[in-house]
């Protein structure tokens, strides 16, 4: 569907599971070269081995430290960088913001907003060089809404939209294009997860949780790994040319995040 997209050279983070394993799976069969990382030694070497294509490293992004090293390693294979997707995240707690452990409103922050900032900050040197690529940020419709008893969440994927917005800013005269991708509730494990948290931190059942999160987007349905990826292929290949500096909604249509 992309012709233009092989042997491009591409990063994701947390590339192992969920969004990106189906974007990186996306990315490999238009052709490109994929580098990933994952916190996750078990979900990364079990896609390594299913793809000899792909490589990857065991990384926590929300450490700086460890984001400079992947990125030389990433780097000395790929020999340079077309496409970086910036899609670590973790839920993070659920609560009353009075109610909350500082320790894992920080973590969310480390993960979801810092890790963005790290890798951001190392890919800017070779597509700068190369006065061409593409950025991808994962954000949420939580980034672009209100979210109660989420409010580490919603706070640190409000900052990825605006990094991703004033950004785009400071190096689009560099032929560099950052964009803003803003799920809705993605099917899989890790909703299980949050509708588990939701449900004990409102005295609500689990069903009650799932039904009120179906029923906040006009399509009454949660979003598939591989629409976000379908999405960021768009914005990495030449048909998203000029769209830069956007918070991309992919939710159904999602109109509240208030009656979960």
């Amino acid at each position: 569907m992309y012709p233009d997209l092989h042997g491009q050279r591409v990063m994701i983070s947390a590339g192992a599971s969920g969004i990106g394993r189906a974007t990186a799976l996306a990315f490999l069969a238009a052709g490109a070269r994929v580098h990933i990382c994952d916190v996750d030694t078990r979900a990364l070497d079990a896609l390594l081995g299913e793809q000899p294509a792909l490589a990857g490293a065991l990384v926590d992004v929300g450490d700086e430290r460890q984001v400079e090293r992947w990125f030389a390693e990433a780097q000395a294979q790929l020999g340079g960088l077309d496409v970086l997707v910036n899609n670590a995240g973790i839920a993070g707690p659920a609560g009353h913001l009075e109610e909350l452990d500082s320790q894992a409103w920080r973590a969310t922050f480390d993960v979801n907003l810092h890790s963005t900032y790290y890798c951001c900050k190392q890919a800017l040197g070779p597509m700068k060089a190369a006065r061409s690529g593409a950025i991808v940020n994962i954000s949420s419709t939580a980034g672009i809404m209100g979210y109660p008893l989420r409010t580490p969440y919603a706070a640190a994927k409000w900052a990825v939209t605006g990094l991703s917005k004033s950004l785009a800013m400071e190096v689009g005269e560099y032929g560099i294009r950052v964009n803003a991708i803003c799920p809705g509730s993605i099917s899989g494990a890790r909703m299980d997860g949050v509708i588990a948290r939701e449900a004990r931190a409102s005295g609500k059942s689990e069903e009650a949780v799932r039904a009120a999160y179906l029923g906040q987007c006009s399509l009454k349905t949660f979003i598939d790994p591989e629409d976000i990826a379908a999405m960021i292929l768009f914005l990495a290949s030449r048909a998203g040319a000029r769209i830069s500096g956007q918070a991309l909604s992919v939710d159904g249509d999602t109109h509240t995040l208030a009656n979960a």
